[in-house]
Formats: C-alpha cells, structure tokens, sequence
C-alpha cells in the first residue's frame, strides 16, 4: 500500500484539532480572570467615588448649619493627632439616634454610608471641627473594606477639610 500524498490529504487530524480547542479554552479562560478583575478594581473605584460624596454630603449639611458646627454640635468620634506623642483618630461605627438636627444629619449620613458601602462593622465616620485662625475647620472622614479590590486593604479612609 502506498502512503497518501500530501495533495491527497485534507481536513485536521484529531490531535491538531484538541490542540486547538486547548489554546482557545486557555485564552479564553484568561480573558475571563480579566474581566473579573477589571469588575472588581471597578466596584472598588465606585466605593471611592461614593465615600467622596457621602464626606461632602456631611460637609455641605454642616454648611448649612454653620453656626452649630462651629461650635462643635456635629462632632463625632475623635481626631487624632500625627504627633508628638501620635495619637490615632477614633470613628463611631454606630448610627446615632435622631434627637436634634446634628444628630439627624449624622444619622442619615450613617445610613447611607452602610446602604452604599457596606453593613461592615468597618463602615464608620468621623467629623471634627476645630476652631483655627480666621474660623472653623471642620473634617469629615469615611472609613470602610475595600478588600474586595485587587490589593485592596480592609481599611480604606476618605478625608476632607474645610473652613467654615
């Protein structure tokens, strides 16, 4: 029997066929780890975006009743200090009760940070105002986990400032 010309032979073998099929599936398998990463990295950019405007939302209510954050009716938690002697800043995790307009504006603030960020116990706030020369210099900062992100640490901290 005489073997077959190469001008006779059509079509793959099976073997170039599943070689194929294996380089697909790989390529195809790695541009789905992509895509989950880029939504992950993603969400982890939308939290970011979203503590940045829950801190101005608690911002633009102090604005709104100066008077009262100047004289500290807004604080919550602690502000620490880079030092010397460092000392750390506390946050309140807890959602305060609704008793005044302070209270209300830290409430809705609160709960709006854990429906957009997370029901984490790592969800928390902190608003300082401190009389400065020339006024009042109120902080706000939102903490919460980011470890959804690639290399995302579990706590994430958003701060602004500004002179009312």
């Amino acid at each position: 029997m005489k073997p077959a010309s190469p001008k006779s032979q059509r079509g793959a073998s099976l073997i170039e066929v599943l070689v194929a099929f294996l380089l697909l599936s790989l390529g195809l398998l790695g541009m789905s780890a992509l895509q989950i990463n880029a939504l992950q990295n993603s969400h982890s950019s939308l939290q970011r975006s979203q503590a940045t405007m829950l801190a101005h939302f608690m911002m633009d209510a102090m604005r709104a009743n100066a008077a009262t954050a100047r004289t500290g009716g807004y604080n919550l938690g602690v502000l620490g200090n880079p030092g010397p002697p460092a000392l750390p800043s506390v946050p309140v995790c807890v959602v305060p009760a609704a008793a005044s307009l302070p209270t209300h504006d830290q409430r809705a603030w609160m709960l709006a940070m854990r429906n957009i960020l997370g029901q984490a116990n790592t969800t928390c706030g902190l608003i300082s105002c401190a009389a400065v020369a020339g006024g009042t210099q109120c902080t706000v900062q939102v903490y919460w986990d980011d470890t959804r992100g690639t290399g995302g640490a579990a706590a994430q901290m958003i701060e602004i400032r500004s002179q009312l």
